[in-house]
């Protein structure tokens, strides 16, 4: 970790908790800061803001007031999930008080190079698959996963040493509190609208995501989907070296597809067909982990391998078992109509998909024309009469409406047969039934292993 003076013996006010807020926290409290922690959570149900106080830090909890702005703060690093328009968020901005994320924290100690991806879906299986491609018979160094993907980048980055990489998943929210912040590679896997409640508008939200390559120079490179004209155009506007990736067509200076085999630059790397994890989406997601292992020195007989065994990471088109012949697949990341359209448009086989959950007053009309392989569906939940009708209009032949992931999974295995694929690709979230999505994909994974201890203990 670098030696900063940035904040030593200056007043900062940490905003909001959690895992982030108490890393950076910590961190600036170890370059010397004058550190005021604010959280709305009340102190006597607070074991974050208890321990903080413990290590000597000031500590104002049960709500944000306004007030405290009126202490001369020099900088506020703020929890990524409270939003701009927050009373002392916005007040600090107004007297020109920088507010920053963590993430801008742990790049200015960061004394090893920071691999950052982003974009609207795809970041983690990216995250993922990055870090395992450069840990992979690596004589030297690791890659440290951090940021969005669940470790605070303030926290990795006090480990890390010279020869070392982190390889930091971005949101949007993350990126739109930093100042300085250069990645020595950039990926933005693709671009759609999403969080507009918290960016307000789609400009707001693609500046934010730009802000990864804001700062990147030549030296740098900037990884980007060439198959969205969107990205194209934005990539001009970065002094990095770009290198695309591309589906759809040869690109010359980066990773393309050509028949059935992925080739970067001109060197064939590996068939499509041999990458486990299914899907076009996930395709794209390999295509750029390959540009950045090669540009950090991977070698292709290395990133193959890797690839050819990646299972997924878990809740996101996860490979859970296969049994008599049916393949069990936990997509329980899938909240929207797209990841289900893009779980869906993975496979070839005949599909048993389990759907359903919170019902955001959406329909599921998008849906219907990518269930043509779908032989059953398996509904539960608010949504379970709207993905009835969609499923009905697509011609599903099975519909059976169930109370919950549990009761799905015995139902999905006596309408399968060998060579179909059980899905669970919820297409909504999960808070009516369950605390979070991981809890939903933990319960079906739960359910599978409880369905085959019957089977075999009835045999």
């Amino acid at each position: 970790m670098k030696n900063v003076t940035t904040y030593k013996n200056k007043k900062v006010l940490v905003l909001g908790l959690a895992l982030s807020g108490v890393n950076a926290a910590k961190l600036l409290h170890k370059l010397g800061a004058l550190v005021t922690v604010n959280d709305y959570k009340s102190f006597e149900d607070n074991t974050e803001a208890q321990e903080l106080l413990e290590d000597g830090m000031r500590v104002v909890t049960g709500g944000h007031p306004v007030e405290l702005l009126d202490e001369d703060f020099e900088f506020v690093v703020k929890n990524p999930g409270i939003m701009y328009n927050n009373p002392i968020v916005a007040k600090a901005m107004e007297k020109g008080i920088p507010v920053l994320t963590e993430v801008q924290l742990a790049y200015e100690v960061a004394q090893c190079p920071i691999v950052g991806i982003t974009g609207t879906n795809g970041k983690t299986t990216t995250t993922t698959m990055i870090a395992d491609l450069l840990n992979s018979k690596q004589q030297r160094g690791k890659a440290y996963v951090a940021g969005n993907i669940g470790t605070p980048a303030s926290l990795v980055v006090q480990d890390v040493a010279d020869e070392d990489a982190i390889i930091m998943e971005l949101s949007s929210f993350q990126l739109l509190g930093t100042t300085t912040f250069k990645p020595h590679i950039a990926v933005i896997t693709n671009i759609y609208s999403a969080h507009l409640d918290y960016h307000g508008t789609r400009e707001e939200y693609v500046a934010a995501k730009m802000q990864i390559t804001k700062n990147q120079t030549e030296e740098d490179y900037l990884v980007v989907n060439w198959d969205q004209p969107e990205l194209r155009e934005l990539a001009l506007a970065s002094k990095a070296t770009v290198i695309p990736f591309s589906r759809q067509e040869m690109v010359e200076n980066g990773v393309f597809l050509s028949g059935e085999t992925i080739y970067y630059l001109n060197e064939p790397i590996m068939n499509k067909k041999d990458i486990l994890v299914p899907g076009e989406h996930n395709l794209e997601n390999a295509m750029a982990a390959i540009a950045v292992a090669k540009l950090m020195g991977q070698e292709t007989p290395v990133i193959k391998e890797v690839l050819a065994s990646f299972a997924g990471v878990k809740h996101r088109t996860q490979f859970v078992r296969d049994y008599k012949g049916r393949k069990f697949y936990n997509d329980s990341k899938a909240t929207n109509t797209l990841a289900t359209i893009n779980a869906l448009n993975g496979f070839t086989q005949p599909v048993i998909l389990v759907a359903g959950g919170l019902d955001r007053g959406n329909d599921f009309d998008d849906l219907v024309p990518h269930l043509k392989q779908v032989k059953g569906l398996i509904v539960y939940g608010e949504t379970a009469a709207k993905l009835t009708q969609a499923g009905e209009e697509a011609g599903v032949p099975s519909i059976v409406t169930v109370q919950n992931v549990e009761a799905a999974v015995p139902v999905a295995y006596d309408m399968s047969e060998e060579g179909d694929v059980v899905l669970l690709s919820p297409a909504c979230a999960s808070w009516n039934q369950y605390r979070s999505f991981e809890v939903r994909g933990d319960a079906f994974i739960d359910a599978i292993e409880q369905l085959i201890a019957n089977i075999e203990e009835g045999e």
